[in-house]
C-alpha cells in the first residue's frame, strides 16, 4: 500500500479513517447520500448557503479579512471535492464594519425564509454583536459560530444556538496570567510578580478581566491597578496610561485591540516604563512586528492563542492547510489567522456531512447534527463537541502560548515565497491547574 499511493493520500485517508471513527464525519462520503434530504432555507438542489457576518473595515479588520480568506479556501477544496450531499457551498460574506446595527441588518437578510437565506453562519464577528442575535437564533433554529470567545456562549440558557469555537476569553485570562507569573518570576528574579488588567468594556474586555482576576487571586498576585473597561478603540486613552505608567506593574494582561496595545505599549515606553506584556487573543497581531512596538514585543510579549499557529511543526491539518492555500492563494501573507477561519469551516463542514447522512439539509437539522458530534480539528487545535445537558463536560480549557521572536518574522512574506510570523510555541494546548478546576455555571462575566 505504501508503494502504491503517495504522503498526501495516505494523510488524507488517514485523517477521513479518524474522522469516521470518532464519528465526526459520515460514510456519505463515499456512499449515496439518503435518496430524500429535507431541506428548508438556504438550500437548493444544487447549493447550500453558509454565511458570515464579518469586520471587513472595522477596528479588526486586518486579522478578520484573513480568517474569511481561510475559510474561503477551505470552501472551495470542499467543493472541488463534491460538496456536500452533491450539493456545493456557497460561502456568503457580509461586513459589519464591527457596528451592531449593521450586524442585525447583515443577519436580517441571512435569517430569510427562501434559498436566499443561508443554513447556518459559519462566522459572526464580535461579542455584543452576536449577542443581539442570541434569541432570534434560536427562533429562526439558525446555528451560528462566534468569532468571539465569550465565556457566556457554552451557557445554554444564553447562547442556545451560538456554537463556541473553542475556548473562552475567562479560561484563556486564567491560562495567561498563571504562565506569564511563572515566565515573569524566573526572568526576573521576583517571587511574587506585580499585575496591572487594561481592558475594553464589554463581553470581551471584562469576560477577559474576570479570568484575570480569578488567576490573581488563586495564584496570590498583587493587582496594582485595575484598568478594567477603562480603555477603547478611538477614545482618548490618555488618563488609563498615566495611571498604567504610575502603578509600574511587573507585568499587564490586555483585553483590547491591536491598535490598543501598541498605544500603550508605545506610550508606557515613551516614558520608560518596559514590563512583560500579554493578553486575549485579539490583544495582539502579528502585523505588530512591522510597526515601532516590533522590537518591545521582541523582548517582552508572550502570546496567548486558541490555536496552532503558522509554523507550528507535525501537524496534519496544517499540512493541508498550508497545502490548500500555496495552491489556491499563493500570492496571500503568511498569517496565522487563516487557521481560525479553517477549523470555523471544518466544524460546519463536519456538521452539514452529518446532516446530510441523517438526511436532514434543514435548518433545524443543523442543530440537531451540531449537538451530535464531535469536530476533529486534526491538531490546529482541541477537538470540539457541545452535545449533552452539561457545558461543563464540553466546554474547551485548553490553549497555547507563544513567544515572539522578531527574527523569525517574515514581513510581507506571501504564501508562495515562505517565511514566519514571528511566534515560537512555549506551551500548549494546555490548561491551568486553575483553570481545570473551574467548574462552568455560566459566563465569567455577566453585563448588567
Amino acid at each position: 500500500f505504501d508503494a502504491m499511493v503517495g504522503d498526501d493520500v495516505k494523510s488524507m485517508l488517514e485523517n477521513m479513517a479518524a474522522l469516521l471513527k470518532d464519528g465526526s464525519m459520515s460514510a456519505c462520503v463515499w456512499e449515496e447520500c439518503p435518496t430524500e434530504i429535507a431541506t428548508d432555507y438556504g438550500v437548493t438542489d444544487d447549493t447550500i448557503r453558509v454565511g458570515a457576518i464579518a469586520d471587513l473595515s472595522g477596528p479588526f479588520a486586518p486579522l478578520v479579512k484573513q480568517i474569511v480568506d481561510g475559510q474561503t479556501v477551505y470552501w472551495d477544496m470542499v467543493n472541488d471535492m463534491g460538496g456536500v450531499g452533491g450539493r456545493q457551498i456557497e460561502f456568503v460574506v457580509r461586513d459589519n464594519g464591527y457596528d451592531v446595527p449593521t450586524h442585525l441588518e447583515h443577519y436580517e437578510e441571512f435569517r430569510d425564509e427562501s434559498s436566499n437565506g443561508v443554513i447556518a453562519i459559519s462566522q459572526s464577528t464580535g461579542s455584543p454583536h452576536t449577542a443581539a442575535t442570541a434569541e432570534m437564533a434560536i427562533e429562526d433554529n439558525m446555528a451560528i459560530i462566534p468569532l468571539s470567545w465569550y465565556s457566556g456562549w457554552p451557557d445554554p440558557a444564553y447562547g442556545m444556538n451560538i456554537f463556541e469555537s473553542t475556548s473562552t476569553y475567562c479560561y484563556e485570562s486564567i491560562n495567561g496570567v498563571d504562565f506569564l507569573n511563572e515566565y515573569v518570576a524566573e526572568k526576573t528574579g521576583k517571587a511574587s510578580p506585580t499585575m496591572a488588567i487594561v481592558t475594553f468594556p464589554g463581553e470581551y474586555g471584562q469576560d477577559g478581566a474576570a479570568g484575570a482576576w480569578i488567576a490573581a487571586e488563586a495564584l496570590g498576585i498583587e493587582v496594582v491597578v485595575d484598568l478594567e473597561a477603562a480603555v477603547a478603540p478611538g477614545a482618548d486613552n490618555t488618563g488609563a496610561l498615566s495611571e498604567l505608567v504610575a502603578a509600574e506593574a511587573d507585568m499587564v494582561w490586555t483585553s483590547v485591540s491591536p491598535t490598543v496595545l501598541a498605544e500603550l505599549m508605545g506610550g508606557a515606553a515613551a516614558q520608560g516604563y518596559i514590563p512583560w506584556w500579554s493578553g486575549n487573543v485579539p490583544s495582539y497581531s502579528y502585523l505588530l512586528l512591522s510597526t515601532a512596538v516590533g522590537p518591545i514585543l521582541d523582548s517582552n510579549y508572550i502570546a496567548s492563542s486558541y490555536l496552532a499557529n503558522w509554523n507550528d511543526e507535525g501537524i496534519p491539518g496544517l499540512d493541508r492547510l498550508k497545502a490548500e492555500m500555496l495552491a489556491r492563494t499563493p500570492d496571500l501573507p503568511i498569517s496565522d489567522s487563516y487557521i481560525q477561519g479553517w477549523i470555523e469551516a471544518q466544524a460546519v463542514h463536519q456538521v452539514l456531512l452529518r446532516a446530510a447522512a441523517n438526511g436532514d439539509l434543514t435548518r433545524a437539522g443543523v442543530i440537531a447534527a451540531f449537538n451530535q458530534i464531535t469536530v476533529n480539528h486534526e491538531g490546529l487545535a482541541p477537538n470540539q463537541s457541545w452535545g449533552g445537558d452539561n457545558p461543563n463536560e464540553t466546554v474547551v480549557r485548553e490553549t497555547f502560548i507563544y513567544d515572539i521572536v522578531l527574527d523569525d518574522y517574515s514581513p510581507g512574506a506571501t504564501i508562495a515565497e515562505g517565511g514566519g510570523t514571528g511566534s515560537v510555541l512555549l506551551r500548549g494546548p494546555w490548561a491551568s491547574d486553575v483553570t481545570l478546576s473551574q467548574v462552568y455555571e455560566g459566563a465569567c462575566f455577566k453585563s448588567e
